[in-house]
């Protein structure tokens, strides 16, 4: 009977090793964030209050992109320099801009078919609207209401803008 407290202190123990596995920072608004996963590139060092490990090198690596000559040749040369140190290194930075550039890529395709939609819905009301038949919609008391020449000509020109602007290649 006197080792089971010891085996339930000897679990608690191992199963709050999980917990210790976290990073606690100051967000821009002053708040402290606690969370598994690093903080976004935009923290800076000095508002990282804990990290696993206690050391800055387990932080994410995002590549920052040369905006300036003056600044290429210092590069090129670090790189050239780091390049038989670490190519580790050189592989996560590959493989984070190949990630980035596919999440960029899908992002851009769901935007193209949200386009292509709103584009196909508003030619289909367009169609509607110029073949002639009567229009109906409900009002605030949800009572039935068909279109007047005035009410059909606004809508009209809200769908050409629509077309227009969802519609461009």
């Amino acid at each position: 009977m006197k080792k089971s407290p010891l085996l339930l202190f000897t679990l608690a123990c191992t199963f709050s090793l999980g917990a210790a596995a976290q990073w606690q920072w100051i967000d821009k608004d002053g708040r402290k964030v606690f969370s598994d996963r690093p903080p976004p590139v935009d923290v800076p060092d000095k508002n990282i209050l804990k990290q696993p490990g206690g050391n800055s090198s387990q932080r994410s690596f995002h590549p920052v992109p040369v905006t300036d000559a003056a600044s290429a040749p210092a590069a090129a040369a670090s790189t050239a320099a780091g390049a038989g140190k670490d190519k580790e290194l050189e592989e996560k930075k590959a493989q984070a801009e190949a990630a980035e550039a596919a999440k960029k890529k899908a992002e851009a395709e769901k935007i193209a078919k949200i386009k292509a939609d709103n584009c196909a819905r508003a030619r289909q009301a367009k169609a509607a609207y110029d073949s002639g038949r009567l229009i109906a919609t409900t009002n605030a008391q949800g009572e039935r209401v068909f279109l007047d020449e005035a009410g059909r000509a606004a809508e009209t020109k809200r769908l050409e803008g629509i077309i227009a602007t969802e519609c461009a290649p």
